[in-house]
């Protein structure tokens, strides 16, 4: 473990420097998610200032659903970034290179780049979604651990689809279209899933779980979740997560280099 963390914090290192290549491009970059998550939190709160309510929802509970999606988003988008340039590893052949290096290679996959601009980000969605969550009714020591539990289930379902996206980008060299889906998919939690109607609402909890991914967790801190629907969404990321690894394996056994 030691040993990857130290792994981690080179590759973070390394990532980090090259951000000072274009200084003023990662200030940009960095200004346009903040406009863009302050343009949505503005027009969720307009929304909801003429409706009152969103699915039964007052304006700080919708405001807490979207803070955990773009907490959960963020914090996926800046662990595996890699994957977004995994494409070009397997077409160019410096995926064989990573193949007999002595590091795990789905570990090098995954958290070979590390967003740093996104990490700014964390830290002021946590301090937002503490101070959300005490202004709802619900809030106790109870449900704050439940969410947290929820929340690690949900980056490790997370990690789980980037490792589908992997293990789909040897098999077929196409990834670039299924981590854009991934995430098209996933922006529907932006919103609490009860605003969709059956069965769309029961296919993306279950079979395309964006439910659990991002809305399960502010429903345990609100303490609207019935114990069925926690213990379901832990066995889903539980074998999700299996799964992903089991078509991992499958992939490298079938992954032929570029020079062969």
């Amino acid at each position: 473990m030691l040993k990857y963390l130290k792994v981690w914090l080179i590759l973070c290192s390394s990532s980090f420097q090259s951000f000072f290549v274009s200084r003023v491009g990662s200030v940009l970059f960095l200004l346009g998610k903040i406009l863009r998550f302050v343009f949505f939190l503005g027009f969720l709160v307009l929304l909801i200032s003429r409706t009152k309510v969103l699915s039964g929802y007052n304006i700080w509970e919708a405001i807490l659903f979207y803070l955990t999606f773009n907490l959960i988003d963020t914090t996926t988008q800046m662990l595996f970034r890699e994957v977004y340039r995994f494409r070009q590893q397997i077409i160019s052949g410096s995926f064989d290179l990573i193949l007999v290096k002595p590091v795990n290679v789905l570990f090098r996959s995954l958290f070979g780049w590390t967003d740093l601009l996104d990490s700014l980000n964390i830290i002021p969605l946590i301090i937002m979604i503490i101070y959300v969550a005490v202004k709802t009714s619900s809030f106790n020591f109870g449900s704050a651990l439940m969410y947290v539990l929820l929340v690690i289930n949900s980056l490790v379902l997370a990690m789980s689809f980037h490792v589908i996206v992997l293990a789909f980008g040897i098999l077929t060299t196409e990834i670039d279209h299924l981590i854009m889906i991934y995430r098209d998919v996933t922006s529907m939690g932006k919103y609490p899933i009860d605003i969709y109607t059956e069965p769309l609402r029961s296919i993306i909890t279950f079979v395309i779980p964006v439910g659990i991914l991002m809305s399960v967790p502010t429903k345990a801190l609100l303490g609207v979740l019935n114990i069925s629907t926690v213990i379901a969404s832990f066995l889903i990321g539980f074998f999700t997560f299996i799964f992903s690894i089991l078509l991992w394996r499958y992939s490298l056994k079938r992954y032929t280099s570029a020079s062969s």
